[in-house]
């Protein structure tokens, strides 16, 4: 009998320590905010993000809003106050759709953040040439330190 009770106690302990650890591992993973196909820059690269009003500034100005009394309806994603916020152009992209519409898994190493995406499926058959300049961004741990961000598709 008393071996039945430790049993469940530690059964119980055990259980009760799942969910905090789950919202910490949560904490630490990247999150994706905005993903367009347009409205990026020519070339790669990426700038952080400082503060609410920059983050709307942003996508405003990527979706081609220039008169901000005039603003249509648009569901801004929240600004995460607690982690750093990241934009990345792709740069520009003759064919194909290379909007990116997921985070696998990010890590920093010799002061680059490597963002982990899918990758790009092939069409098949002919595509019509068309210029894309995709950008993303996307929320990362408040400690990353990162002097670079570098994309790595994988299947």
């Amino acid at each position: 009998m008393k071996s039945l009770l430790i049993a469940l106690i530690v059964t119980v302990v055990s259980c009760a320590n799942v969910p905090a650890q789950k919202r910490i591992s949560m904490q630490n993973k990247a999150e994706l905010l905005v993903s367009e196909a347009q409205g990026g820059t020519d070339q790669p690269g990426f700038t952080v993000i400082k503060n609410k009003k920059d983050f709307r500034n942003i996508i405003k100005g990527a979706l081609g809003m220039i008169e901000l009394e005039k603003e249509p309806a648009i569901n801004y994603p929240k600004f995460p106050g607690n982690k750093k916020v990241v934009v990345y152009n792709l740069g520009r992209f003759t064919s194909g759709s290379h909007r990116i519409t997921q985070i696998k898994n990010v890590s920093v190493k010799n002061n680059v953040l490597y963002v982990e995406v899918p990758a790009g499926e092939p069409s098949g058959g002919m595509e019509i040439q068309v210029m894309s300049n995709p950008w993303i961004i996307f929320a990362v741990p408040a400690n990353y330190q990162f002097t670079s961000v570098e994309l790595k598709y994988s299947k």
